[in-house]
């Protein structure tokens, strides 16, 4: 059989063009058209037919699969590792389900024994207190991460941060759930996912005051490099808690943009300023809502709303 042949029957798959070295090149004609032949572990000049590489390491499975279904039936590993979990997800789990592999009920010796390899194996999961106090952390972290209804990334973050602060000891001296639930707060943070003070304090069981202390020390002490939030953040989810519409939306972060610009914002509580922008911006829509329906949603004052509100349409040459 010709090498045209041969090359013609091949998986025809273009070798990434860049690498650590910089372009790939064929040092015969200086061709950049190079074609891996993934059956032979080969990397051949498409122009000339110079090999390049031979006895290439293909890392990827030995299996071919052509949609999703395929790939997950023959697939032989399990989930990815977590942070989420303090073993990360790499200890071996019974099934609570007293089935066999046939998915037909097992006689009752079998499910007494079941249940006592299942109660055993739950207790050899963790060796000493500290991985119990880690495992109770990051269960807290996932039951308020649920409750807040945040994505699963602010969950990963959360308990990076939480791992962190156990490794330098920063637990010494507070409660674990004050510690989990300000890794959990400056999770939201970091990921653009903002959550007020009062927020996660409402799903945690530690006080409001003593989330934002230990927050500011584990904060201080990690490095974590937190910028202030963006009122905007916030707007989005105001308007649809409070069902206004996209204009409402749009005009309520032109109103934070402007006087923002002009100093306003400095010193004054993100949630507070959103508020006040997204009342004014009602009425500027005729989409009136009252002051104490926007505190509600904002978890705010009246005060605090009409304070800034005040400021803004002062600032954006607003009267009546």
């Amino acid at each position: 059989m010709t090498r045209s042949t041969r090359q013609r029957e091949r998986t025809r798959e273009t070798d990434e063009t860049e690498d650590q070295e910089g372009v790939r090149a064929c040092p015969e004609c200086e061709s950049e058209n190079l074609v891996k032949d993934s059956d032979r572990g080969e990397l051949i000049c498409e122009d000339c037919g110079l090999v390049v590489e031979e006895e290439k390491i293909d890392p990827g499975p030995e299996w071919r699969a052509f949609n999703h279904q395929e790939r997950q039936e023959k697939s032989r590993v399990g989930a990815p590792t977590t942070q989420t979990m303090h073993d990360k997800g790499l200890t071996t789990t019974i099934d609570w389900k007293d089935k066999d592999a046939y998915g037909r009920s097992i006689s009752s010796k079998k499910r007494s024994q079941m249940h006592r390899l299942r109660k055993w194996q739950e207790r050899i999961r963790t060796k000493d207190a500290g991985e119990r106090n880690l495992q109770f952390a990051l269960s807290e972290i996932d039951r308020m991460a649920s409750a807040l209804g945040v994505p699963r990334s602010v969950r990963e973050v959360a308990s990076v941060i939480y791992r962190r602060a156990l490794k330098e000891d920063l637990i010494r001296g507070r409660s674990i759930e004050g510690v989990a639930t300000s890794a959990l707060y400056a999770a939201c943070r970091k990921e653009g996912i903002p959550r007020s003070l009062e927020e996660i304090s409402e799903v945690s069981r530690v006080e409001r005051k003593e989330i934002g202390r230990t927050y500011r020390y584990i904060s201080q002490e990690l490095g974590l490099e937190m910028r202030p939030v963006d009122p905007k953040k916030y707007v989005p989810r105001f308007c649809s808690e409070l069902e206004l519409s996209e204009e409402v939306q749009t005009k309520a972060n032109e109103i934070i943009e402007k006087t923002a610009e002009e100093g306003l914002l400095s010193g004054k509580s993100p949630t507070g300023y959103a508020a006040a922008a997204i009342y004014a911006a009602s009425l500027l829509c005729n989409e009136k809502k009252t002051q104490r329906e926007v505190a509600d949603v904002a978890q705010v004052t009246e005060v605090t709303i009409r304070n800034r509100y005040q400021e803004q349409i002062e600032a954006m040459g607003i009267h009546g």
